[in-house]
């Protein structure tokens, strides 16, 4: 009796782990592309983003820092050693996005909220896995 009680987890919680960890590399992925696509727009200068940064009235060059700051997200994210401050700096990117929606552009957050919400989901799963 003694020995069981000792013994590992049970192995149902094994492939609960490995199927979570798959949940999270596919969002991550999807981050991933969606911060690129992101990035490439306020990066190679879109017309649309172009005037939306106008609207902020910070400066086109907030446009290239955001821009950058996605771009560096995107690629942290989905290296193995640095997806969760790679998930950590696209929350911080979000919530100035949703908050410039709100205050700046009075305009609804929608996609910055879920991509905070998702970006915020892998930053919290990854917490436990920063290694020194």
């Amino acid at each position: 009796m003694m020995h069981s009680a000792l013994t590992p987890a049970t192995p149902t919680r094994a492939p609960q782990r490995k199927g979570a960890n798959i949940a999270l590399w596919v969002l991550q992925a999807f981050l991933a592309l969606a911060f690129v696509g992101a990035a490439s727009g306020k990066l190679l200068g879109k017309p649309e983003m172009v005037a939306l940064f106008e609207a902020v009235g910070v400066g086109q060059w907030f446009r290239y820092v955001t821009g950058v700051l996605e771009l560096a997200g995107a690629l942290l994210i989905v290296v193995p050693r640095t997806k969760f401050f790679g998930a950590a700096l696209l929350s911080v990117v979000m919530v100035g996005a949703v908050l410039t929606h709100l205050f700046i552009l009075h305009s609804a957050p929608t996609a910055a909220a879920v991509l905070l919400v998702l970006a915020g989901v892998v930053a919290w799963a990854r917490r436990g896995e920063v290694r020194p």
